[in-house]
């Protein structure tokens, strides 16, 4: 299978319209399928809720203290929705599925500044980058690391501009950077600066003679950049106290890095995910081999992908704190190389059948059959019906039987295994799982309890689950199980919230009950719990 630089790829087949359509599907089946899932998206969702409460839009709160995790960029724009069409959940999670969408523009984009005699690469790169299983999942979720994605690109764009003689592109890394501060914090240094720095490597041909106004043109984007942060965070570190200032401008940049409080892994943790962040693209050999033969190193646009790829994984490694939604700006990277190989291979008929991804398939199908007639982690887990492991089998075999097809067709054909599986995953799992994670009731208790002037209490990590959800006016009160019983001795008559493994009949005086993740919470007034201690975790 030779590699042809033709540049043409049928275009009706990755239509906008089309890639438009699976994006709705996919959002409104995750937002059908699940409510607002504790930990994450609840503590965002409250986060944003507080500070439209307080009126605050310069330093974030989570029940009642700053909230020094996170800047305030997506919470502005969660707080923009509500002023437009007023304080309602789904304005919280169609924010990140709108980046999601500006990110598949912005990576088209970039490969028209890349390729601008290749349109096909740039009508196929938001495919790929859709129709890959991580994205395709997590895009509907109410996360900050898509915005990270949507900046990074917009940077990176930027620099090809400028590496093209256009001296405004300097002024869009410095935005874009700024802005991925504000979403995220300086991290957004590491997945940008190094394609600035490493530009002799991939422009090799073409380099600007004079390094020091390239390096000039790289510092004046950095203190582009630095305005916009600092705008924010000198006022709100001003304004949220010594700790909160400490935090902000140190501990959650340095910390993190090298010693992070949270999501600690070894520098090697990133290399088995790559698997999951490039699937299913990854699960197709003659994909590998075509891109072995494009020679890419003849390619200044594949040699960026390349560099940028691979410096930003190894700087990420060196972080201590870890995720594999940190490694999301990779995914343009990776999807614009795919793309720009595909769009070579024009006319060219895959010889072999799909195997890889339907044993892949095929192997999760049968786990999904399996594992929850024998897990006991948590108990909604025996309700997941066999049906949905049955049809990912299914799946796996018609991929099987499915004649070997151009490589114009493989960007639709993968990217609708994605939206099938993704879909499997959420209508037979998240639907079944859904009262486990469902605050509504709960918040419901907790607000009726505060509005009736009696204080509720958290007993370990509370992590704003109930503020948004319950719309409280109030924080809770945070205990931990040492000091429960003698606050519940001094507030019989006030609620705690518990959250613990034991089964309701173990604690019926409880005020309500319901399955939590893998366990079970209740809300015991003072009294209950004085005269059942044992429920406590």
């Amino acid at each position: 299978m030779a590699y042809r630089q033709t540049g043409r790829v049928n275009s009706r087949q990755t239509s906008w319209l089309g890639l438009f359509a699976l994006w709705l599907l996919v959002l409104l089946v995750s937002l059908l399928s699940r409510p607002l899932l504790p930990v994450d998206e609840t503590r965002y969702a409250s986060v944003a809720w507080e500070m439209w409460l307080r009126g605050d839009l310069l330093v974030p709160y989570l029940n009642g203290e700053p909230y020094s995790h996170k800047p305030p960029l997506f919470f502005w724009m969660i707080h923009a929705g509500w002023w437009l069409f007023g304080v309602h959940e789904w304005v919280v999670r169609a924010v990140a599925p709108l980046v999601a969408l500006l990110s598949l523009l912005a990576t088209a984009q970039l490969a028209r500044t890349l390729w601008p005699d290749d349109p096909a690469t740039a009508r196929l790169a938001p495919w790929i980058v859709f129709g890959s299983i991580f994205f395709t999942a997590f895009f509907s979720w109410v996360q900050i690391d898509l915005l990270l994605m949507l900046f990074t690109v917009l940077a990176i764009t930027g620099i090809v501009s400028a590496a093209r003689g256009r001296q405004a592109g300097w002024l869009l890394t410095g935005v874009a950077i700024g802005l991925g501060v504000l979403a995220k914090g300086p991290v957004i240094l590491l997945q940008v600066l190094p394609a600035a720095l490493l530009a002799p490597l991939w422009m090799r041909d073409t380099f600007p003679l004079d390094l020091w106004k390239w390096l000039a043109g790289v510092a004046a984007s950095v203190a582009i950049a630095a305005v916009i942060a600092l705008s924010w965070a000198l006022p709100a570190a001003a304004a949220g106290g010594d700790s909160y200032r400490e935090a902000i401008l140190w501990g959650q940049t340095a910390n993190r890095m090298v010693q992070s409080f949270a999501h600690a892994h070894p520098v090697w943790w990133y290399v088995p995910w790559l698997g999951v962040l490039f699937a299913p693209w990854i699960l197709l050999p003659w994909l590998w081999s075509s891109l072995w033969h494009s020679r890419p190193g003849r390619d200044a646009g594949l040699r960026l992908c390349l560099v940028w790829m691979a410096s930003t994984f190894i700087l990420m490694s060196l972080v201590s704190g870890k995720q594999l939604k940190y490694l999301l700006p990779l995914l343009p990277a990776f999807a614009l190389l795919v793309a720009r190989v595909i769009s070579g291979l024009d006319g060219v008929v895959i010889r072999r059948r799909d195997w890889l991804p339907a044993v892949v398939l095929l192997v999760c199908g049968g786990l999904l059959i399996v594992l929850p007639q024998t897990l006991d982690r948590a108990p909604w887990i025996s309700n997941v019906q066999p049906l949905w492991g049955g049809l990912l089998v299914a799946a796996a075999v018609v991929l099987v039987l499915l004649r070997p097809a151009s490589v114009a067709s493989c960007p639709i054909r993968m990217t609708l295994l994605s939206v099938f599986v993704v879909g499997v995953v959420y209508a037979g799992i998240f639907r079944t799982a859904a009262p486990a994670y469902d605050m509504q009731a709960v918040s419901r208790v907790i607000a009726t309890a505060q509005a009736d002037g009696l204080r509720v209490a958290s007993v370990s990590h509370y992590h704003g689950q109930f503020g948004f959800v319950g719309r409280l006016q109030q924080p809770l009160v945070r205990l931990d199980a040492d000091s429960a019983l003698a606050w519940a001795g001094q507030h019989p008559d006030d609620l705690l919230v518990v959250i613990t493994g034991k089964k309701p009949e173990q604690y019926p005086m409880a005020v309500f009950t319901q399955p939590y993740r893998s366990g079970y919470l209740a809300v015991l007034n003072g009294r209950a719990l004085i005269e059942n201690p044992a429920v406590l975790p």
